[in-house]
C-alpha cells in the first residue's frame, strides 16, 4: 500500500508532499484570482434579478470558473499552455515574462507557490504519514488561498470557509485534533467572540472594525483545535497583525488610515496553534512557573 511505502521511504514522503505543494500552489493562484470575479458576477445577477432587470453583460462576458477558459496573459491574452504553467520552473525559464508579448509576469505568482510547497512540507514534516497530515493539508491550502483574497479584496469567501468549518466539526468525530464535545462549543464560541467584539467596537466608535467573514474564520479553528485553542490563537494574531503592520507602515509606507485585513492574521495564528499549539502552551505555563 502506498501509506506502507511512504512509511518506509520518509524522504519520498516529504518530497512528495512538497511538490503536491507546488502544484496546489499554482491552483491558489486561480482561485485568489477568479473567485472574487466570480463572487462579484454572482452578485450583480442577483441583484439585477431582485429588481426585475435583465443583466446586459452577462450575454458578452466568457463563462468563468476555476477551470475555465485556459489561464492567459492579462496584458496581450496569450493563452498559458501545460509547459508555461510549471510552478516555479516555468517562471524561471521565461525568466518572469509572458512568451508572446514579454509583458512581467507577478512574482507573487511564484512565492505562492513556493510558500505552498514549504507549508505542505512543514505539515508533513510535524505529523508524518497520518490522518493528521491529510486533514492538515487542505486545511493549510484553504489558509492560503483564504488569505490571498483578504488582502486583495477584503473578502473570506463562504464558498471556502463553511466547508471547512463544517469539515472540522466531523472530523472532531474520529477525535484527529480535537473531540466533538470542544469542536462544537469552540466553532459556537468562535464567531460569538469576535461577534461581540465586532459590536462593543461598533457602539463604543460608531466604526466597524471587522467583517462577519473574521468571525467564521475563528469558528472554523474553533471547529478544528477545540474552544481551548481560541485565546492562544487570538493573541498569536494581534502579535502577528502588530509586527506586519507596524513593518508596513515603516518599510513600506502604507498610509496608517488604511484598514489591514485581519484575515490573513487571524489564519496565520490559527496555522501556528494547529502545528504547535500544545508546545506553545507548555512552554508558556514552565514559564510562568504552573508547569
Amino acid at each position: 500500500m502506498l501509506i506502507q511505502y511512504f512509511q518506509s521511504n520518509p524522504g519520498v514522503f516529504l518530497v512528495s508532499c512538497g511538490l503536491l505543494g507546488l502544484l496546489i500552489g499554482s491552483f491558489i493562484n486561480v482561485v485568489a484570482y477568479r473567485l472574487p470575479l466570480m463572487m462579484n458576477r454572482s452578485w450583480r445577477s442577483e441583484c439585477l434579478e431582485f429588481l426585475g432587470q435583465e443583466d446586459p453583460e452577462a450575454e458578452q462576458e466568457e463563462k468563468l470558473t476555476l477551470s475555465t477558459p485556459r489561464s492567459r496573459c492579462t496584458q496581450c491574452g496569450h493563452k498559458i499552455s501545460a509547459l508555461e504553467n510549471i510552478p516555479v520552473v516555468s517562471y524561471l525559464v521565461l525568466g518572469g515574462r509572458c512568451s508572446a508579448c514579454k509583458s512581467p509576469i507577478s512574482l507573487r505568482y511564484p512565492i505562492v507557490e513556493v510558500l505552498t510547497g514549504f507549508l505542505s512540507l512543514a505539515v508533513a514534516w510535524h505529523f508524518g504519514v497520518s490522518w493528521q497530515t491529510a486533514a492538515a493539508l487542505p486545511l493549510t491550502w484553504s489558509l492560503i488561498a483564504l488569505s490571498l483574497i483578504d488582502f486583495d479584496h477584503k473578502l473570506l469567501p463562504d464558498t471556502i470557509v463553511l466547508p471547512v468549518l463544517w469539515a472540522g466539526i466531523v472530523l472532531s468525530i474520529f477525535e484527529l485534533f480535537t473531540d466533538a464535545h470542544a469542536s462544537i462549543i469552540g466553532a459556537a464560541a468562535g464567531y460569538l467572540c469576535l461577534w461581540g467584539v465586532f459590536h462593543l467596537f461598533k457602539l463604543l466608535t460608531g466604526k466597524e472594525g471587522m467583517g462577519y467573514g473574521d468571525f467564521k474564520l475563528l469558528a472554523l479553528f474553533g471547529a478544528w483545535l477545540g474552544w481551548q485553542s481560541l485565546i492562544q490563537i487570538l493573541l498569536l494574531s494581534s502579535v502577528v497583525g502588530a509586527v506586519v503592520g507596524v513593518s508596513l507602515i515603516l518599510f513600506m509606507g502604507r498610509d496608517r488610515t488604511v484598514p489591514i485585513p485581519f484575515g490573513p492574521y487571524l489564519a496565520a495564528a490559527g496555522w501556528i496553534s494547529l502545528l504547535w499549539g500544545q508546545q506553545i502552551n507548555q512552554t508558556y505555563l514552565v514559564w510562568a512557573g504552573l508547569a
